[in-house]
């Protein structure tokens, strides 16, 4: 189980399609805490870049990656909990994002289930066509790091259940008298 922090910042990490931005809105929502979309984070020539379906280089992440480190700390350092999304695919990435307080929930499932989720979402600038290189790309979080594997399962609202189960937090409305 993760060490999990007073006051912890969640890392919402896996391969696209995986559910990142759906579970992430569930968990702010339900623990009343700050969220960050961390595509949203992404350059313009990132998003361009991945839209043409050209896979991102490591060059072209570092910048993305030190944006949400900054996110992560600026929360971390105020003592103020949150949840952020990133793919995080690399021990190498997670490494620019981790520290005191961060928790990485590794959102893990199929090439078949994700594909199938993929293809059922529009409007989104990662195609599916990508998710060969996400998979290829994927380095699982290890026993050095601090991190929950969550299965990908047909509820998303299942898996934010699990992650505030697993990890002992509070809902918001749990908190309130």
């Amino acid at each position: 189980m993760a060490k999990t922090a007073q006051h912890p910042v969640l890392v919402i990490m896996g391969v696209s399609g995986s559910g990142k931005s759906t579970v992430a809105g569930l968990l702010a929502g339900r623990l009343g805490w700050d969220l960050e979309e961390g595509d949203e984070l992404h350059p313009a020539s990132n998003v361009a870049k991945m839209h043409a379906g050209q896979p991102l280089t490591d060059e072209d992440r570092w910048p993305w990656l030190e944006s949400i480190a900054g996110w992560i700390r600026a929360h971390t350092a105020a003592g103020r909990p949150g949840v952020i999304t990133c793919s995080a695919l690399k021990k190498r990435y997670r490494d620019v994002l981790r520290g005191e307080g961060v928790v990485f929930v590794f959102l893990e499932g199929s090439r078949d289930r994700i594909s199938d989720r993929l293809a059922a979402r529009h409007g989104h600038f990662m195609p599916p066509a990508l998710l060969e290189s996400q998979f290829e790309a994927l380095e699982a979080p290890t026993g050095d790091e601090n991190f929950i594997a969550v299965g990908v399962s047909a509820m998303p609202a299942d898996e934010a259940q699990e992650i505030i189960d697993r990890l002992r937090l509070e809902a918001a409305d749990a908190a309130t008298p």
